[in-house]
């Protein structure tokens, strides 16, 4: 099952946590958003981790479900994957 997954944090210590459980299970296509492809049993995974780490009074997270037709029909325009500038980087 492919989902995008959006989230907004207060905290920066569990959005540092958020993001990396995520980067377990996908990759990020914006600054707080991420492109996951996993099987539903890791998914549920994945939703019981980030439940576990928010605090649900302050910060939100959505799991938006990307359907294979909607998927094929995905306009980028400029850059269509972030690169984490702290994280990735060339060395010439």
């Amino acid at each position: 099952m492919r989902m995008l997954v959006v989230y907004d944090i207060t905290d920066s210590r569990r959005l540092y946590r958020v993001a990396r459980i995520l980067k377990d299970y996908g990759h990020r296509v914006q600054k707080s958003k991420f492109e996951i492809d996993a099987s539903e049993r890791a998914f549920g995974e994945l939703r019981d981790r980030i439940a576990q780490e928010i605090d649900e009074e302050k910060d939100g997270v959505k799991y938006i479900p990307l359907c294979e037709r909607c998927l094929h029909k995905t306009e980028i325009i400029g850059r269509g994957r972030y690169i984490d500038p702290d994280c990735e980087f060339v060395v010439v």
